[in-house]
């Protein structure tokens, strides 16, 4: 028996949200099933909805599970407890066996029909199309704060996309094989894609109210979004030359301590002014310590940045003429 290959895997994180799981997995389905999207593929064109059970204490994982029987390309990841979208998401890209992989969330916001716009997108050469909901249907409590994390991400990663934590996104396999997830990072994707050397790009999509239940985020996610956003920061810009990081703020600490130590001195020697009992001084001593011991934190984090795989240190996009042995030892994104 002939295995059809998988050309879209759908990823659907979810959390308590049993009311609109009908519905979606309807318009997914009728959303499959446009001849459009089967026309950018060869036939027999074929997907699988994987739906991943974030810890739902409602009975989301029952429905689910009622409907796999008859609908053989419906998946079900279940988690003991809730551990949040990041991991969600990682669980169903280690699962998807599709080309093409799709995230979508579950509180039917998203259009699915927008998926075959965005394959489009793929297909013209960009390895990660992410949504943008130009028109949200959203209150001013979660506006405000997402035009504010989109403006502060793009001021400080260079990225000019207008909406990074879109739900809707669509991502060629080799780069949801190569993404690593903790936190909260699902809200930098984008950063971390485009750091691996992907290209990414961006599509407007259509964007609904919420019919069921409500949003599972509350204010500490601002809190946690600071912390990762921190971590991607360094992450992208350092976490391959740490040295330039600890370094530069070392040798700054060093040499104003150095500074205000020959002034204390010069003071001293020239002017006879006594050294005890001055704050200044002890300002001096203090950024000296510090900037050594932030240079030795660099050179530390070099050394180990030094002995880690090399693998993780690039993405190959192809290789020509080497043997099957030699391709083994890479990860080609063709």
């Amino acid at each position: 028996m002939s295995t059809i290959n998988c050309h879209l895997s759908i990823v659907v994180p979810l959390f308590n949200e049993r009311e609109s799981l009908p519905e979606l997995l309807e318009q997914l389905s009728a959303a499959m099933g446009e001849k459009e999207l089967h026309a950018l593929f060869q036939e027999p064109f074929a997907f699988e909805i994987i739906m991943v059970d974030d810890g739902s204490t409602d009975d989301s994982r029952t429905l689910i599970s009622r409907m796999i029987p008859s609908r053989p390309e419906l998946r079900l990841i279940s988690f003991q407890k809730n551990f949040g979208k990041t991991a969600a998401l990682s669980a169903g890209f280690m699962a998807a066996t599709g080309d093409y992989v799709c995230t979508i969330d579950a509180d039917m916001q998203d259009d699915p029909f927008a998926m075959k716009e965005m394959i489009k997108k793929l297909q013209e050469g960009y390895d990660l199309v992410s949504g943008w909901k130009q028109q949200r249907k959203d209150p001013l409590s979660k506006t405000i704060p997402s035009k504010l994390f989109n403006g502060v991400t793009r001021l400080f990663t260079g990225i000019t996309l207008h909406d990074f934590n879109c739900g809707l996104k669509v991502y060629r396999k080799e780069v949801t094989r190569r993404l690593e997830l903790h936190g909260d990072m699902h809200r930098y994707i984008p950063v971390l894609v485009h750091w691996m050397g992907f290209r990414i790009a961006e599509q407007p999509v259509t964007h609904h109210p919420r019919k069921f239940g409500s949003t599972k985020y509350g204010s500490s996610r601002f809190f946690s979004g600071l912390f990762d956003f921190l971590s991607v920061l360094f992450i992208t810009r350092y976490v391959r030359r740490p040295m330039h990081f600890f370094g530069m703020a070392g040798l700054t600490s060093f040499l104003f301590g150095f500074l205000i130590s020959l002034y204390v001195t010069l003071e001293k020697i020239l002017l006879h002014k006594p050294v005890s009992n001055r704050p200044i001084l002890f300002l001096g001593i203090l950024l000296l310590i510090l900037g050594v011991q932030l240079f030795s934190t660099g050179l530390l984090g070099e050394m180990l940045s030094t002995s880690s795989s090399r693998r993780s240190a690039f993405t190959i996009r192809k290789t020509l003429n080497l043997t099957a042995e030699q391709a083994r030892n890479f990860n080609t994104t063709d």
